[in-house]
């Protein structure tokens, strides 16, 4: 089995090493020599390729089984950046064939204003985001929308250490990344019924909360202050992949995190 990774960010490297632990070629792309020498050393196939600039990528097999991609549509590029640099990736995929792709997204599509947002809702989307999904919405592709990623190093309350805290007020759409892994093996191994979906812990705790625990979980030093801002009360809906897949999250609350 061939596995392709697009874009090897966090989540990228943490499918990989799952996938090389039983054996598969994992190939993957990066962005820089740097990061290609370090992912080259774990034992996958790397390539240095730069979708703003290229589409090809040499040396690579035309054929995988499955392709995890996390190329960013990133928010400090203009939306004509973005929409040529998934151009691009659209005439690579295009190139080879493969079973199934696995886009990540953002729930950040979605407005910041009051409301459950479902995968249902196309009301006032982000439009940099939903060009990026349809660019790359080939055939036997799905599309996940993740929440906040967090788990391991990356801890909510690091971030807010001796700061003000404006945000506390709003619900957390946050998903830990081992549940995203479980996730994107799960989606690629499964039957599913859906081409989009949200990914996002099943409770929505305050963020204030979310802080708060994670800092005495952790060790880390406390805002200097939480300001009591009316917020906007978003939360996103991430419930249809527990139904299609039957999966329980190993992290249901971002309290645990």
């Amino acid at each position: 089995m061939k596995i392709l990774i697009l874009g090897c960010g966090w989540v990228g490297e943490e499918v990989a090493k799952s996938y090389k632990k039983d054996g598969v070629d994992v190939y993957v792309t990066c962005t820089s020599e740097e990061k290609r020498q370090r992912l080259a050393a774990m034992g996958w196939n790397t390539a240095v390729v730069d979708f703003d600039q290229e589409e090809r990528i040499p040396h690579f097999p035309a054929k995988f089984d499955f392709v995890l991609n996390s190329i960013p549509a990133s928010s400090r590029s203009s939306e004509e950046k973005v929409f040529a640099r998934f151009r691009r990736v659209r005439k690579f995929l295009e190139a080879i064939s493969f079973r199934k792709q696995i886009f990540l997204s953002s729930v950040g599509i979605y407005p910041d204003e009051d409301g459950v947002f479902e995968e249902s809702y196309s009301e006032k989307l982000n439009l940099r985001l939903l060009g990026a999904e349809q660019f790359v919405s080939l055939n036997n592709t799905v599309i996940y929308r993740l929440g906040g990623l967090f788990g391991k190093e990356r801890i909510f309350a690091k971030y807010f250490q001796h700061k003000i805290c404006t945000t506390g007020e709003q619900p957390a759409n946050f998903v830990h990344v081992d549940d995203v892994v479980g996730l994107i093996l799960s989606g690629f191994e499964s039957e599913l019924k859906s081409t989009l979906y949200n990914i996002v812990a099943p409770e929505h705790p305050k963020k204030k909360e979310v802080i708060l625990a994670s800092a005495k979980k952790y060790g880390f030093a406390l805002p200097s202050s939480l300001v009591a801002d009316p917020s906007f009360q978003k939360i996103v809906d991430g419930s249809a992949i527990v139904r299609d897949l039957n999966y329980s999250y190993l992290f249901p609350s971002p309290l645990n995190f």
